[in-house]
C-alpha cells in the first residue's frame, strides 16, 4: 500500500511538473500604430492600445503555440477641407502565433488573427464598420526573464474594414507581458 501510495504521488508531482512546463498563461499590454491600408483616401495613423491574456503551449524545445484573447483598439485619422476625423475601432481579437525560438530567449512569431467589432468611436456620423475582421499577424519577441517577455508585431487586415471603403487594418504593436 506504501509503494502504491509512494507511486501515486510521484506520478502527481511528475504530471504537474510537465503541465507547468507545457503550458504557461500570463497578461500582455501594449501601444498600437494603427492605419488603414488599400485605400485611395490618405489616412494618417493613431496611436492605440491592447492588452488581454496570453497562453504559451511548449510544443518542442524550440517550438511554441501561442494563442491570445485581446481587447484591440485600431483606426486611422483622415483630413480633409472640412477637419480632422478620427475613427477609432475596438475589437475583441484572437491571435495564434506559432513561435519558432532562435536561441532560448529569442523567437520569431507568426500565425492567423481573428477579431470581433464591439465598439466603433468616430467623429462623424457613419457606422458601417464590418463586425469581423481577419488578419495575419507577423513578429519577433524577446523573453527577458523567465517570466518578462516583450514582442514586437505587424498585423496586415485580409478583410474590408468597411461595407463602404477598400480600406483595411493596417496594425504596428509593441507589448510587454508576464507568464504565471
Amino acid at each position: 500500500m506504501k509503494k502504491i501510495l509512494l507511486a501515486a504521488v510521484l506520478l502527481v508531482a511528475t504530471s504537474a511538473t510537465l503541465q507547468a512546463q507545457f503550458l504557461r498563461i500570463g497578461v500582455k499590454g501594449g501601444v498600437n500604430f494603427a492605419n488603414f491600408s488599400g485605400t485611395e483616401i490618405q489616412t494618417d495613423a493613431i496611436t492605440s492600445y491592447h492588452g488581454g491574456l496570453v497562453a504559451e503551449l511548449k510544443i518542442l524545445d524550440r517550438f511554441a503555440i501561442q494563442p491570445e484573447l485581446l481587447y484591440n483598439t485600431q483606426g486611422a485619422e483622415y483630413k480633409s477641407a472640412l477637419g480632422d476625423f478620427k475613427n477609432e475601432l475596438g475589437y475583441i481579437s484572437i491571435p495564434v502565433m506559432a513561435k519558432i525560438y532562435l536561441t532560448d530567449s529569442f523567437s520569431l512569431e507568426a500565425g492567423p488573427q481573428a477579431s470581433f467589432l464591439v465598439s466603433e468611436k468616430n467623429d462623424f456620423d457613419v457606422e458601417d464598420s464590418n463586425t469581423f475582421d481577419f488578419a495575419v499577424n507577423a513578429g519577433l519577441g524577446f523573453k527577458i526573464t523567465k517570466s518578462l517577455f516583450v514582442q514586437g508585431r505587424y498585423s496586415i487586415g485580409l478583410t474590408e474594414v468597411s461595407k463602404n471603403a477598400d480600406a483595411k487594418n493596417s496594425v504596428f504593436s509593441v507589448s510587454a507581458g508576464f507568464l504565471f
